[in-house]
């Protein structure tokens, strides 16, 4: 079995040329695209054909080598007809175009300015007033959280409870949580948080899906938006990703 491979730099780069002819027993020989060896190299190496090194260029050819000459046997063409496999690569195939179609499209319509601007200021406009500063201890039952509350109606300091008491991931942190919109957490430990004044602890346990818990709303603030340079990638990325949508859907109708 004899190799011939042609490689030539580009712009004193390694942006490679490549031809593979493989003769094999049977006197046939597989042509390599210079395209496919370089996204071969490319997906090894995770950085651009040109960047790549002899040694990384040696190892893709001799994989690459591999995958031909297995994928050129006689075999491989009857298997290729089996259900299963054929079934594989039709998907792989779609997969692919789709993918190419899709970036193709968000290439052709990407969010302008005015649309971003317009998206900030009504995420702005809807996003909730206030902020709030709470800690939390979080128990498996309700007669554990009414048992806290007496402690605390008798001294105890909420912070020490949390660490000693709570099963959250915030216990060891004395149940901080840290400043936050009520929208980020669970309708009823929001709706509890609202509900209490600065300084003020629930005087019930609070139900929600993780458990019972007993809170502690230490301060509140006026929330401030953030710059919209800040959120301008991921605006950007959310009005893109709502026209692929849409397109998708009209496809669909």
């Amino acid at each position: 079995m004899i190799y011939s491979f042609r490689m030539a730099a580009l712009a004193g780069a390694a942006s490679l040329i490549f031809s593979a002819p493989i003769s094999a027993q049977e006197g046939g020989a597989v042509e390599i695209d210079p395209n496919v060896f370089n996204m071969f190299l490319e997906s090894m190496t995770r950085q651009p054909a040109s960047q790549a090194t002899a040694d990384q260029v040696n190892q893709a050819r001799d994989q690459l080598t591999d995958i031909y000459l297995l994928s050129s046997q006689p075999r491989a063409q009857e298997l290729k007809e089996g259900p299963r496999l054929k079934a594989q690569l039709e998907l792989q195939t779609r997969a692919m175009l789709a993918q190419a179609v899709a970036n193709d499209f968000l290439s052709k319509n990407q969010a302008t300015d005015e649309e971003m601007q317009a998206l900030y200021a009504e995420q702005v406009e809807n996003a909730p007033g206030t902020e709030f500063k709470a800690r939390h201890i979080l128990v498996e039952s309700q007669g554990e959280a009414t048992d806290i509350i007496t402690q605390l109606e008798g001294g105890a300091d909420f912070a020490e409870l949390a660490k000693d008491k709570s099963t959250g991931p915030s216990g060891p942190s004395g149940g901080d949580l840290g400043w936050f919109p009520p929208d980020r957490m669970v309708p009823e430990f929001s709706q509890a948080v609202q509900q209490l004044a600065d300084g003020e602890y629930s005087k019930e346990p609070v139900q929600t899906q993780f458990g019972w818990h007993v809170i502690l709303r230490e301060e509140s603030r006026d929330s401030v938006p953030p710059p919209f340079d800040s959120v301008r990638d991921a605006i950007k990325q959310q009005i893109e990703a709502q026209k692929l949508q849409n397109y998708i859907e009209s496809l669909r109708s």
